[in-house]
């Protein structure tokens, strides 16, 4: 899986960058997806985030993360016929963002590592972008569910 990140903040350090790709491969492998996929994922400040929580969630407050699915359904949306390109064409399933302020508040707030926080914000939006929601009771049990399942797994538990 190719990941794209970003660090507007120049609080993440290079282990924190490698530990989210690395989960975020372990989760792509462990959910089965397509080795030929994409994404970003772009660690902000809590203005940052409140612009864009703001302009795409009209929710006028900082929050710790914004998922981005280029596979939602939308209507009037532009489909790419991918028969006319040769070789693989990598899957780009979307844009994640992260507010490092937020993730810091909120591992002092649970009593855990800034690592497990950017870990599980990075996995949390990474489910979006694969399909999971929390909407309703029954996809929300199944997506913390299955969450909780892949920190386990992986090793970073609170």
């Amino acid at each position: 899986m190719e990941i794209d990140l970003f660090d507007e903040t120049n609080k993440i350090t290079i282990e924190q960058k490698e530990m989210v790709q690395a989960i975020l491969d372990f989760s792509g492998d462990y959910i089965h997806l397509e080795k030929e996929t994409e994404l970003s994922i772009l660690f902000v400040d809590n203005e940052k985030i409140q612009e864009i929580n703001r302009e795409f969630r009209s929710k006028d407050q900082p929050t710790d993360v914004i998922s981005f699915a280029l596979e939602d359904e939308v209507e009037n949306d532009f489909i790419l016929n991918l028969a006319d390109f040769e070789g693989v064409v990598p899957r780009n399933i979307g844009d994640i963002v992260i507010s490092v302020d937020k993730a810091i508040e909120q591992a002092n707030e649970y009593g855990h590592s800034l690592n497990r926080e950017l870990g599980f914000l990075a996995l949390h939006g990474f489910l979006h972008l694969n399909g999971y929601n929390h909407m309703e009771p029954v996809e929300e049990k199944e997506m913390f569910g299955l969450q909780k399942e892949i920190l386990d797994a992986y090793g970073l538990e609170r």
